[in-house]
């Protein structure tokens, strides 16, 4: 067996093993480039994809390796080469701005490795503070930012488009323009546009308003990576839907990246139109979800150390118990804990640290929740009409956020069974208690719905 034939058998057997978007992003162009007794080099198109097959992959590989070749293999290591027997090269700025200036080569097949850029400099253009290096990676969001890093290591030739979803304050746009940053360091041509999708739908219609339509398409079609945040802001904006639609089309077709977040994944954002959800589906999905405790320690680790301030592991336990679900709020209480001992001038403790977090407790749930609103919360969420949600109608796009209002009324303002049912539209309790147990029963195992409570609940105590 040859090299070739003994890494395609390798392949194969990994392949078996790992998710589709997993093998595909860690093996795609990869190939044996030396067997020598014993001792096997793999050859990785970049630097991100050696390191993480090292990290994550290695035992895998040299198991594969070592069943299949019949041999004891002694060493498996990974190399950086663009073809076999060939390392990679990076050409210099002179050589690439030539290349793209007469068209010769497309962003997707730039170097990954290339010298700093001056990015487009806009009103909402990327922030220096949003760097892979200082994200902190969990189980939660492991995959998007692996996913992440892929795209700016090849933009528009992994995913593309890379659409990120999850809560409020859990690191999407963090991740979004971090890959804007990794993106600006490598690559000295590129131009890169970063916006809100409020921003796109707000200059959408100022030019049409102002007669400057080509102005605004010649702004976000003419970019090598488009980092748009937040897309659920344009459901039911029909125009600006269309406009997206053929933005995506030009740059999509051009080999041009796209990244995209949004508080959930394409199918759940009601409003949209079928065929954007089709195409935000093409490339990959990747969620973040609620840090676990391991993970918020390690981010207030990260940020009280770039802050020079020393907390010991009992106090970072205290704050990374209090703040559970989001990420922001558990900066916030970091800065708060800090600032609060700073003015005093005195060191933390177990007891101060515990003063701070209690005076911070009523601001998670500064809104006082009545049933309107969060009737109010739950229709806008799943697009529906007040009325259709109090209505009588059995038909599940009714039915089921009916039942999500009973469910998050019993637990969120303890309303009696009693209550609930009359707050639906004059219903009996022992509905009530249905909706409750369907909804406890179904939250343990579906993690959208997991999702959609999180995010509907996050809405409902927003200030």
């Amino acid at each position: 067996m040859d090299t070739h034939e003994l890494w395609q058998s390798a392949l194969g057997e990994l392949e078996l093993k790992l998710s589709k978007a997993n093998f595909t992003t860690w093996f795609k162009q990869t190939f044996i480039s030396l067997y020598n007794d014993g001792a096997v080099t793999i050859g990785v198109p970049n630097a991100f994809t050696k390191a993480w097959l090292e990290k994550k992959y290695h035992r895998d590989i040299t198991q594969c390796l070592h069943i299949l070749s019949g041999q004891g293999i002694k060493q498996v290591v990974y190399r950086v080469e663009t073809r076999q027997g060939t390392p990679q090269i990076v050409p210099s700025l002179e050589e690439i701005a030539a290349a793209r200036k007469k068209e010769a080569i497309g962003y997707g097949e730039m170097p990954a490795f290339a010298p700093a850029y001056q990015i487009r400099q806009e009103p909402s253009s990327l922030s220096s503070k949003y760097t892979f290096a200082n994200f902190v990676v969990g189980k939660q969001n492991e995959l998007a930012h692996a996913a992440a890093q892929a795209v700016s290591a090849q933009p528009g030739g992994v995913y593309n488009p890379l659409f990120i979803y999850g809560g409020v304050g859990l690191g999407k746009t963090h991740l979004l323009q971090a890959i804007g940053a990794d993106i600006r360091a490598k690559n000295p041509v590129a131009t890169i546009l970063y916006a809100t999708c409020e921003r796109f739908t707000n200059e959408f219609i100022d030019s049409v308003r102002n007669g400057k339509a080509q102005d605004f398409k010649n702004r976000y079609r003419n970019v090598d990576v488009l980092l748009l945040d937040d897309i659920h802001f344009i459901t039911a904006k029909e125009r600006t839907q269309e406009e997206f639609f053929h933005t995506f089309n030009h740059l999509y077709q051009n080999n041009k990246q796209v990244v995209i977040t949004s508080d959930r994944p394409p199918k759940a954002i009601t409003g949209l139109e079928q065929r954007l959800i089709s195409r935000l589906t093409w490339g990959m999905l990747a969620d973040v979800g609620n840090p676990d405790y391991e993970t918020r320690m390690a981010i207030l680790e990260t940020k009280a150390r770039e802050r020079n301030y020393l907390l010991d592991r009992e106090v970072l336990h205290l704050i990374s118990s209090a703040i559970t679900s989001n990420i922001r709020e558990l900066e916030g209480a970091l800065n708060k804990v800090i600032a609060f001992h700073q003015f005093k001038n005195i060191d933390p403790s177990v007891d101060s640290v515990h003063g701070v977090l209690s005076s911070l407790q009523p601001t998670q749930n500064i809104r006082t929740v009545t049933p309107k609103h969060l009737i109010e919360t739950v229709s806008v969420y799943y697009d529906l009409t007040i009325d259709d949600l109090l209505g009588k109608s059995r038909e599940k796009r009714f039915a089921y956020p009916r039942q999500i209002v009973m469910f998050l009324m019993r637990e969120e303002i303890k309303s009696s069974y009693p209550a609930i049912g009359a707050a639906l539209g004059g219903r009996d309790h022992t509905t009530a208690m249905h909706a409750y147990d369907k909804i406890s029963t179904l939250v343990d195992s579906d993690e959208k719905l997991q999702q959609d409570l999180e995010i509907i609940k996050q809405r409902i105590y927003a200030v």
